[in-house]
């Protein structure tokens, strides 16, 4: 915990020190899905990063409370309106499904695809609908304190009467008059919308049509919550009124994370969260991926290589590596090209790993390794710049390589250090690790019974049939390189 940590807070804008409120403990608040469909790519990147960020504090010796949730209800299909259906509630009608039968399938598919690209769980996974009672509570303060008002059995935030008092926009830059100018030019009759006083205004509790399945009694009319609310009540109940960090892509800036501000504020007269840290999104031909706008490819489809935008399945580290090799407020742009160049570059980098043990230490070393070390905490200092850590754990692969070739030499405290290294900052930090370890045993084991024939070729000076293994293995990427200490192989 002596490592002066700098995020990029997007409250200010600016690089700032990270201090936690109440050292050594850190409370962070990530959004988590809403389940009504399978987990895409896009989904991938904010949860990657923030398991990163999670694992550095962790790595830090810092006691993290990490809250992550499930949405299960009141998240409506135009969330700035805060109108139409709601989404689980559709997928099951047209599934002819109960909701809650949709949540849980697609909440068990979002965990499995999570536990693929070794994504950490939370400390604390609250659901939405298992929350009501205190949204229920949170909306009373908000209502008491003059900022809401209920109309025909919905509640809603007054955006006017909040901004005379509190700066509303500030995370998101949006200026209320722009808003309200904005909407009322284009305004159309929405349900709901002649509740409001001002187009801006958004729900707090939303009475049920009578189609509406999932609904719960309040004091205003039986109904559900809506989106913004949950995530302020589930993250005020576990982390208390104001805490550290609270991650989420950019796409959730506005309006969900704005509309927690000023809930929060409306009930407590005080800002909830210290650092906001977004990520930027992924897009496919710069447009942003999301179920939405039906441009999204699942996880599921990645590891298969069933998705007629794929050119081939990609195994799940691929895709943490493919994520993390960009800065997380960086827009990531899909393509086959990326994530072939990922997988390769990603190989390269484990058979640098395993090929450490096969290296014979030296009386003195020609290099130095422990600067390397500090780099990579510099790197991850620096805003959580994973793309910069890759690029200091290549210089250790090159190392590596160039020890194996004969060009450098390590000492067994090098080597040490070395391996360390890579625990520490690869494995334990980034997340990443070996793939199909049986596979790569059998794969060991076959390497070496073809090299151990062609040493006894090269013994019998038949170097035409040696040349002949080391070319036909080269063309299966399968690199053979001869030094004075013996041969080894790599995978490319």
């Amino acid at each position: 915990m002596e490592q002066a940590l700098y995020f990029t807070n997007s409250l200010s804008r600016e690089k700032e020190l990270f201090k936690p409120l109440n050292p050594p403990h850190v409370g962070m608040y990530v959004c988590g899905p809403t389940v009504y469909g399978p987990a895409h790519l896009g989904h991938g990147r904010p949860y990657i990063t923030f398991d990163v960020l999670f694992r550095y504090l962790t790595h830090l010796g810092y006691k993290v409370r990490y809250v992550r949730n499930i949405t299960d209800v009141g998240h409506l299909e135009d969330e700035v309106e805060g109108t139409g259906e709601d989404r689980i509630q559709k997928r099951a009608r047209l599934e002819k499904l109960e909701p809650m039968e949709i949540a849980k399938l697609f909440t068990d598919e979002f965990h499995r695809c999570m536990r693929l690209l070794n994504v950490l769980p939370p400390s604390i996974e609250p659901r939405a609908s298992g929350h009501i009672i205190e949204q229920i509570e949170m909306i009373k303060k908000i209502l008491d304190n003059g900022f809401a008002y209920v109309s025909n059995g919905s509640v809603y935030f007054d955006v006017i009467k909040y901004a005379q008092s509190h700066d509303y926009g500030t995370l998101s830059g949006r200026i209320v008059e722009e808003q309200l100018a904005g909407a009322g030019s284009e305004r159309r009759e929405l349900e709901g919308q002649d509740e409001k006083k001002n187009p801006a205004d958004f729900a707090l509790w939303k009475k049920a049509q009578p189609n509406h399945i999932m609904r719960w009694p309040s004091p205003w009319s039986e109904g559900f919550p809506g989106w913004h609310i949950e995530c302020s009540a589930m993250s005020r109940k576990y982390l208390g009124e104001t805490f550290d960090i609270h991650g989420g892509g950019m796409d959730l800036l506005f309006p969900h994370h704005e509309s927690e501000i000023a809930q929060s504020k409306g009930c407590c007269g005080h800002a909830p969260v210290r650092f906001w840290m977004h990520n930027n999104l992924i897009t496919i031909n710069g447009q942003k991926m999301g179920r939405s706008l039906n441009n999204f490819i699942n996880l599921d489809q990645l590891f298969t290589g069933n998705h007629p935008l794929l050119k081939q399945a990609y195994t799940p580290m691929t895709i943490r590596f493919y994520i993390l090799q960009a800065h997380y407020r960086s827009t990531l742009d899909f393509s086959n090209e990326a994530l072939q160049a990922a997988e390769k570059a990603m190989i390269k980098l484990m058979n640098s790993v395993k090929a450490i043990d096969r290296i014979k230490p030296s009386a003195q070393s020609t290099v130095q390794i422990k600067p390397l070390r500090q780099k990579c905490y510099e790197a991850m200092n620096d805003d959580l710049n994973t793309a910069i850590v890759l690029s200091h754990l290549f210089e250790a692969s090159r190392i590596i390589n160039s020890t194996i070739t004969g060009k450098e030499q390590l000492t067994a405290a090098d080597l040490t250090e070395i391996k360390k290294l890579y625990d520490d900052f690869l494995f334990t930090i980034l997340g990443m690790m070996q793939e199909n370890a049986a596979d790569d045993r059998s794969v060991d084991g076959l390497m070496n019974l073809i090299l151990s024939i062609r040493q006894e070729a090269k013994l019998k000076k038949d170097f035409a049939v040696s040349d002949r293994i080391r070319d036909e293995l080269l063309k299966l990427n399968f690199e053979i390189k001869d030094s004075k200490d013996g041969t080894s192989w790599s995978k490319n």
